[in-house]
C-alpha cells in the first residue's frame, strides 16, 4: 500500500469528522482517535492485509459521508460562490439606428 494512498485516506478522514463537528474544539477528539486508528495500524506489512484495511476503511467513510459537507462560502457550492462577479462587458455598435 502507497503512502500517497494512506494519506489519502487520512486526510479524507479528518475532513469527514469536520463535516460532522464544526467546532474545532469537539472535531480535534475525533482528529486523535483517527490518528490513533491509523498509528495503530502503521506496522502492517502483509499487502494482502493492508488492501483489507483500506477497503474496510473506504467502507466505512462511504457509510459515514455527511449528506450536506462543510463547504467553504467561497468555495463551489458555498453560499458565497460567484456572488459579486463584475458585470459583462457589452460590445458596443455603432452606426444604428439610435445614433446621431
Amino acid at each position: 500500500m502507497s503512502v500517497n494512498a494512506v494519506t489519502s485516506l487520512y486526510r479524507r478522514s479528518l475532513k469527514l469528522a469536520l463535516d460532522w463537528a464544526v467546532h474545532r474544539h469537539i472535531w480535534r477528539g475525533q482528529a486523535v482517535y483517527i490518528r490513533s486508528l491509523f498509528e495503530a495500524n502503521k506496522n502492517i506489512r502483509d499487502p494482502r492485509q493492508q488492501k483489507v484495511l483500506l477497503r474496510e476503511t473506504e467502507k466505512l467513510l462511504e457509510t459515514w459521508k455527511h449528506p450536506d459537507p462543510y463547504r467553504a462560502p467561497t468555495a463551489p457550492g458555498g453560499s458565497k460562490y460567484e456572488r459579486n462577479l463584475p458585470a459583462r462587458q457589452l460590445p458596443y455598435a455603432s452606426g444604428g439606428a439610435g445614433d446621431h
